[in-house]
């Protein structure tokens, strides 16, 4: 299954190379809306949070009456989790706040937040640059890696969104090998990202039960929606 993003900076939908350099940007927000609306599921990132900079609320709220979709992004509580979830959004991706700074699983917040919202409105999402889950909007990272991590969210998490950061942006492909480890680890839904840029892969990866995000390619249609 293809799941379309929408990354919002600054009040726009944009796409980043690698979470770093802007490449795009959008202020057309009914034309996606629009484009996007056929989907069964559309994931809606706010970066202004996910890196602390402010955030993007009004817009996500906004958005998730109209779409179903997964937010992540700066969602650091189970009030805001809570907040996300009453807005209309389906599911929320909880990143950062799973994972300790000494390389560990959260799992005292993790069973907080599953208690409080249900793990089935949980995606955990595992941002990996250099192999290492990275943290703080892609700008730092802990000493875990994403198949360390995997068993010990299992009870507290309905799926899992593995972001391969060091080719998010670049459409240069997605790392099938990897997809085909991670899958071994869990009975959970696997979601990937990063790379994505032919019809092919998100096929091949289909067989392989792990559905795709797609951002860059859809966003140069690249790839059709």
């Amino acid at each position: 299954m293809l799941i379309p993003s929408i990354d919002l900076l600054g009040g726009r939908i944009v796409q980043l190379v690698r979470g770093e350099k802007l490449k795009l940007a959008f202020d057309d927000f009914d034309f996606w809306i629009e484009k996007f609306s056929r989907y069964p599921m559309v994931q809606l990132i706010d970066l202004d949070a996910a890196m602390r900079q402010g955030d993007n609320a009004a817009l996500v709220e906004q958005i998730a009456k109209r779409l179903p979709v997964q937010v992540g992004g700066g969602i650091h509580s189970v009030e805001r989790a809570q907040r996300v979830l009453a807005a209309g959004a389906q599911r929320v991706i909880i990143g950062s706040s799973l994972f300790t700074e000494d390389g560990k699983v959260n799992t005292a917040f993790a069973a907080e937040l599953a208690t409080a919202v249900g793990k089935e409105n949980i995606v955990a999402g595992i941002d990996t640059k250099n192999g290492k889950i990275a943290v703080k909007g892609w700008k730092a990272q802990v000493e875990l890696t994403p198949d360390a991590a995997i068993p010990d969210l299992e009870p507290y998490a309905s799926a899992y969104l593995y972001t391969h950061v060091d080719g998010e942006g670049m459409m240069q492909g997605f790392p099938i090998d990897v997809a085909e480890r991670l899958r071994k680890l869990t009975t959970q839904q696997l979601i990937v990202a990063g790379g994505i840029r032919l019809q092919q892969e998100i096929d091949t990866l289909h067989a392989m039960n792990v559905d795709a995000v797609a951002g860059m390619a859809v966003y140069t249609n690249l790839l059709a929606v």
